[in-house]
């Protein structure tokens, strides 16, 4: 079957191809060459564009699986977990090693060669880490740990719909690492797919300038889609109908002019653009040109291959190699395979990786060469605090990896998944975690092929494997292998400290509450939680102090829903997921008269006894910020003290008689077991205690001032203790309360987010009416200069204009106008404040308001009195339930 397909569709020409290569002290040659046939690739993409179909392509191809895995049965070997075949998207990225060029099972891969300048990368086998991740925007933290650890990308767009949301910002993510990324427009089979379209799109909306690297086969010009048209190598791809994709028929140049002279003129033009575009980015290119006597056809593939390796992986990439298949119809995937061997990087072309050492930034080819010829210095604290990174104990750093994923696999326990940037892990070798300052031994290693795993004795320089029985590593955390390590001891020369350029965790934007059945499940409710937060950092759990809820945070409504179904089924916890409670607060609006509440009873089976006069009266109108007040004491006189309590409010206490300076005067107005300081405490205690639950609906009252009047010779008596004169002030401000709501209704304040919105410009007027109106928030500012995402902004990426780029026609285009009118969006920024109960489940409507391209982030800023009909319409919504 492979015969067949190197017969009619390998490419006939040798990739000459040069890349910047180094070699780091801890690696061996063997490494250095395994390495050089190494590729690390992730699939990236909107949800529902084929990065799974096209995955279960690759891997059938490649030789790994005897069938094709369909996502609609439930039969894909990456969808692995009930969720993800139940839902029928990908939920958690997956790990799997296959070869291509396939070889055949236990034979040996031939020979790498000292270097690729006579041959195609392709032409030997390579073993390719291939990650599929997840497609959904609840999901971004597990794109981006993935691209952390990756070379290089294939980003995969749907042909009917185009240049997702989800497409843009994992498109900027991997911008972001400097990981070259080619295209694949897949769907075009489907009714609607528009190749010329979505080419534009990814100029206008990904910011590079698509080279074009294959054009779609109409059947007839205007029918099927049955194939491709190979620009690079001037010929076409037929594929046969119906079949598996393997039978695969290559026609020239000469050829199609005979039987599809308007498709063999197309490839022609194709041709024309691809070299045009390589000329403006790649002088090499430009040199070839004017030695063919400026004949664009007549430059050899073999120098197309190479312009466009040169292009791809560039720091900045401005020119994206795009290709074009249908991966349902098994229609395009070899050529993928072969272009993402051919230009992509391996790991030995990649930046050094980022670390920081003892506060010093620096790459870690860098430290490592920089302390080759270190001589051995004492340990001082002048050396120590020394910019100069030399030390020569970097002589014992056998490996260094990072852990970017860590799962709790039923069977196996837990696994974390690692890079490995420099040396090589072995088995049973001692790790240090230089983030947490611990040691630990790795008893297993194994390499994954998505759910099943083989056991290995090492991971080497640039894989990817798995570490199994870490107690303490999480994600993003950084591990060395230093020779001669105890399990309690610490690496010298500042390496305890040396740490890899860490994976950045996203704010929660969506959040719900979790409740156990009982207190005897609570503690196992926290133990599976700490495994998930262990697990997915992107979780976040919190303990509201006021309602004792337990908050989970996550990125969407649909990530929480994973989170508690795994809570739930995996883990067998018994507890409720509800309804967020929010903290509201009660204010008065009138002033009272004094009352006076006499306290006699027993307490604690001692009779007690104790009068207290107050009153209280509102404190006038300010916005309470949670976090900057603090109860505190405030002497006003010697007759007079005031306590600042929480949510703005005050105690005023009148003690005549009773001077604070003059204690010994006391005696002749107190009982003797009572003290002034103590009287004062207990006083400030029943009022506080009154006031953390007010009487019109439970909550806290803020904005209120309460006043008691003590008078010693008349309201303390010999039977009178701390505890009675407290429950004797809750008493009476509890009185004072219910009659100031009686005479004048209470206003209620409501806790309100600061929100930064991010949105197109599209989507700017619908979003700010939404927040303005709908959710009665008040808009502050439109891109203001404290922008937290500048550094993202598209302002700083080039614009390309669309009529500039060249594309096929489109045999269904429906000719609707300038694609680049509404495509030109930049990011604009909204800040606002808006009511908390407003923003509970805002991200999916956001989403919908802007096509899945809108995101915000949002802080608590305070608590605000609400309006009368605001009041009205919360106090009924509380009433519903």
């Amino acid at each position: 079957m492979w015969v067949g397909w190197a017969r009619c569709a390998r490419r006939v020409v040798r990739h000459d191809v040069k890349a910047p290569r180094r070699l780091l002290s801890t690696q061996t040659p063997q490494a250095d060459l395994l390495s050089k046939t190494t590729r690390n690739i992730g699939i990236v993409a909107h949800i529902d564009a084929g990065k799974t179909t096209t995955t279960e392509r690759m891997l059938y191809y490649s030789g790994y699986t005897r069938r094709i895995g369909d996502v609609d049965e439930g039969s894909t070997v990456t969808d692995f977990l009930p969720a993800e075949r139940a839902r029928g998207i990908t939920i958690q990225s997956a790990a799997i090693t296959f070869h291509w060029p396939p070889q055949e099972p236990g034979a040996n891969p031939p020979p790498a060669p000292a270097s690729f300048e006579s041959i195609a990368p392709s032409s030997i086998p390579h073993n390719v880490n291939l990650i599929d991740t997840p497609g959904h925007a609840d999901f971004t933290f597990e794109v981006l740990r993935s691209l952390r650890v990756l070379d290089g990308a294939v980003c995969i767009l749907d042909g009917v719909a185009g240049v997702e949301a989800q497409t843009e910002k994992v498109w900027t993510q991997a911008g972001n690492y400097q990981i070259p990324r080619i295209i694949f427009v897949n769907k075009l089979d489907r009714v609607g797919a528009a190749f010329s379209r979505t080419v534009k799109e990814i100029g206008v909306r990904l910011h590079g300038w698509p080279a074009i690297c294959q054009i779609p086969w109409w059947k007839g010009g205007n029918g099927d889609f049955v194939g491709v048209g190979d620009v690079v190598n001037l010929r076409g791809m037929l594929w046969q109908s119906g079949g598996d994709g393997r039978d695969i028929r290559a026609y020239g140049l000469e050829e199609l002019d005979k039987t599809d002279a308007k498709f063999a003129e197309e490839i022609r033009k194709a041709r024309v653009a691809l070299v045009e575009t390589l000329s403006e980015h790649d002088d090499v290119m430009v040199e070839s040109f004017l030695e063919h006597d400026e004949d664009h056809l007549a430059i050899p593939a073999l120098h197309i291959w190479q312009s466009l390796r040169r292009v791809t992986l560039q720091s900045s990439q401005a020119v994206i190699p795009v290709f074009a298949g249908a991966s349902f119809r098994n229609v395009g995937i070899q050529p993928l395979l072969d272009a993402t061997v051919d230009l992509l990087p391996s790991p030995l072309e990649r930046p050094d990786p980022e670390i920081s050492i003892s506060g010093q930034s620096s790459t870690l080819s860098t430290l490592l060469n920089a302390s080759a010829n270190a001589k051995p210095a004492k340990s001082t604290k002048k050396s120590q605090q020394s910019k100069d990174l030399a030390t020569p104990e970097v002589k014992n750093l056998a490996a260094c990896a990072l852990a970017f994923k860590v799962v709790n696999d039923t069977k196996r326990g837990v696994l974390v998944y690692v890079r490995v940037y420099s040396g090589s892990l072995d088995k049973g070798a001692m790790l240090y975690n230089t983030n947490l300052g611990v040691a630990e031994r790795a008893p297993r290693l194994l390499k994954m092929y998505a759910n099943d795993a083989v056991e290995v004795d090492s991971i080497g320089p640039g894989q990817i494997g798995v570490i199994t029985g870490l107690k303490h590593a999480r994600t993003g955390d950084t591990l060395i292998v230093y020779r001669g390590l105890q399990m309690r001891g610490t690496p010298a020369g500042g390496l305890n400290t040396l740490q890899l350029r860490p994976i950045n965790v996203p704010p929660p934007v969506f959040f719900t509450s979790i409740e156990p059945h009982s207190l005897s499940e609570q503690k196992h409710i926290h133990e599976s939680l700490a495994i998930l937060l262990r697990e997915d950092p992107s979780l976040h759990l919190s303990i509201d102090e006021e309602s004792g809820q337990t908050h989970l945070a996550g990125m969407g409504d649909l990530h929480l829903e994973i989170a508690r179904d795994r809570l739930l089924n995996d883990f067998k916890a018994k507890a409720r997921i509800g309804k967020i409670e929010i903290g509201y607060r009660e204010t008065i609006t009138s002033v009272t008269s004094p009352y006076t509440y006499e306290l006699d009873k027993p307490i604690a089976g001692k009779q007690a006894k104790a009068t207290i006069t107050a009153s209280v009266e509102p404190i006038e109108d300010s916005m309470i910020i949670p976090g900057t007040q603090v109860e505190t004491e405030i002497e006003d006189g010697p007759f007079e003290t005031t306590f600042t309590l929480l949510d703005n409010n005050s105690l005023s206490i009148s003690h005549p008689n009773l001077s604070r300076h003059d204690s010994a005067s006391h005696k002749a107005h107190i009982p003797p077991h009572l003290s002034l300081p103590g009287i004062l405490h207990s006083l400030q205690a029943g009022a506080s205690a009154a006031l953390a639950r007010g009487p019109f609906n439970g909550f806290p009252v803020a904005n209120t001032r309460v006043r008691i009047d003590l008078d010693a010779d008349t309201q303390l008596f010999p039977d009178t203790t701390p505890a009675a004169l407290s429950m004797a002030t809750r008493a009476a401000v509890n009185a004072s309360l219910r009659s100031a709501i009686a005479a004048n209704a209470p206003s209620l304040m409501e806790p309100v987010m600061n929100a930064t919105i991010f949105v197109h410009e599209s989507s700017l007027g619908p979003v700010v009416q939404d927040i303005s109106s709908a959710r009665g928030g008040q808009v502050l500012s439109l891109d203001g200069s404290e922008s937290i995402a500048a550094s993202t902004s598209t302002e700083y990426l080039p614009r390309i204009d669309p009529n500039l780029i060249y594309t096929p026609p489109d045999p269904f285009a429906n000719g609707t106008g300038d694609v680049g009118g509404e495509l030109a969006d930049s990011q604009r920024q909204i800040v606002a404040r808006v009511p908390l109960k407003e923003m509970v489940g805002y991200l999916s409507h956001l989403r919908a308001l802007t096509g899945g391209r809108g995101t915000f982030v949002m802080s608590v800023d305070g608590f605000e009195k609400m309006g009368t009909q605001r009041q009205k319409e919360v106090l009924d919504s509380m009433r519903e339930f």
